[in-house]
């Protein structure tokens, strides 16, 4: 499936993208810590401290990386990335070591239902239309054994969103509200909204738990 999203995406504006958020992993607590006054690593922590070390995780719209090497640094140690930007994905395979990177869209991910423990997106269902989101959430949810992960920018009512000129290349909702109202199967364990330090902006981290079928 194509759509006018990832056909942006996958070109020289998404190769743009990645070139300006080549950041190390000390450079990205440091982005955190400027905008929300706390790391990637403590919120990490904040949320997965109950997820078992062995846990299948696969995050979907892995650009460089960096979430999965935050990860292996908690200990985590089966870790798979899917991501639609081949340039993104060869840096990928470049920085990391021992993870499973593959091209693949959030419409079309390549594994068996419930293969993975605990599934996840760091700013990426905010890149995704919202006549086209039920799929990529669907997705989600398929392969999803336990745990629905994310952290997206965060509104209380769905709103688009100009980026750099554009329009209909970013959106902001209550996502976590998105997966519950799609999926009678799932449950809130925690959410957090995150405000900017320096403008109004909120992004919100949550994450969601299948309930165990009888």
């Amino acid at each position: 499936m194509n759509t006018a999203q990832i056909s942006r995406w996958t070109n020289e504006f998404g190769r743009e993208y990645t070139d300006r958020n080549s950041l190390t992993l000390w450079e990205l607590d440091a982005l955190y810590e400027r905008n929300y006054g706390v790391t990637r690593q403590e919120l990490n922590q904040r949320f997965l401290a109950e997820v078992p070390a062995d846990a299948r995780i696969l995050e979907v719209g892995c650009n460089i990386g960096n979430q999965l090497r935050l990860l292996q640094q908690m200990g985590f140690h089966n870790l798979y990335g899917i991501e639609i930007q081949h340039y993104a994905l060869q840096q990928a395979r470049h920085r990391t070591q021992d993870v499973h990177v593959v091209e693949a869209s959030a419409f079309e991910i390549p594994f068996a239902d419930r293969s993975f423990d605990l599934v996840f997106t760091s700013g990426v269902l905010i890149h995704i239309s919202p006549a086209n989101l039920p799929l990529g959430l669907g997705e989600i949810h398929r392969c999803a054994r336990e745990y629905i992960w994310g952290f997206e920018y965060h509104s209380s009512t769905p709103t688009e969103v100009e980026y750099r000129g554009n329009e209909r290349l970013l959106w902001k909702m209550d996502y976590a509200q998105a997966f519950l109202g799609q999926f009678d199967d799932l449950e809130l364990l925690r959410s957090e909204e995150l405000h900017y330090r320096e403008n109004s902006n909120v992004d919100c981290m949550f994450l969601l738990r299948k309930r165990s079928q009888s």
